[in-house]
């Protein structure tokens, strides 16, 4: 396949449009070429189907203007428990050459969302290894960006997202079965006012730190290199 300028991983189906939904519309809107993948189906999720997760996921792909969505399909929390799920990472990442990998940050309530952030932040490094003994040619991403998905600290940088709002809006509001309240549907932390709450202030403060409506923070390992010391 052709090389992507953006890879998107997600450990559970809404985890994407939470954390970095704007930004994806943004570069998908930008004319760079963008791809999801996540994880799991979230089959131990409270409320909907597999079925009905991905139909979601795949409704939220087309708000956000990416140019596809992958599921690797492994079991609700058992990322990084099962030796293939790195070599599986490793050519994903490989047959796809993105320029940059969006990934979740590494501290953060769910277990899940910590394990696939030291699952796929390895998984890349592999990828670039030309001894590493997985299918297709070494590639080594430009760098890694981390994305907040629950927790978050003072970012390495900020995209201001406030042109695409409205389609991160929109994408979250594909996912019915984890933020509606269906009937039928369990109370949970996803699904009540609070939580949407919860993310739209984390953007808005993140937005307000540069003066900006809305804006989404990433965490990076290495140093921002730039060649003036001008803004």
């Amino acid at each position: 396949m052709a090389s992507i300028d953006l890879l998107v991983f997600g450990p559970h189906p809404d985890d994407i449009e939470i954390g970095v939904g704007g930004a994806v519309a943004r570069h998908a809107a930008k004319g760079f070429s963008v791809g999801l993948c996540d994880l799991t189906g979230g089959e131990l999720g409270t409320n909907g189907t597999v079925e009905e997760r991905l139909a979601e996921a795949e409704a939220a792909r087309v708000e956000l203007g990416a140019a596809w969505r992958e599921n690797l399909r492994w079991p609700d929390r058992q990322i990084g428990k099962h030796p293939e799920q790195m070599d599986q990472v490793v050519r994903f990442i490989r047959r796809h050459r993105p320029r940059a990998i969006a990934l979740p940050y590494w501290s953060d309530r769910h277990p899940d969302h910590g394990a696939a952030s030291a699952l796929l932040t390895e998984a890349a490094f592999n990828s670039g290894l030309r001894r590493y003994r997985a299918e297709g040619e070494p590639w080594k991403p430009e760098w890694l960006c981390y994305y907040f998905i629950n927790d978050s600290t003072t970012p390495s940088f900020v995209v201001d997202v406030s042109e695409f709002y409205e389609r991160k809006r929109r994408a979250l509001d594909c996912h019915v079965t984890q933020f509606g309240r269906t009937s039928g549907a369990a109370e949970t932390r996803l699904n009540v006012p609070a939580f949407r709450q919860l993310i739209e202030s984390r953007d808005a403060q993140f937005g307000a730190l540069v003066g900006a409506a809305w804006a989404e923070g990433f965490m990076v390992r290495e140093p921002v290199v730039r060649t003036t010391l001008f803004k």
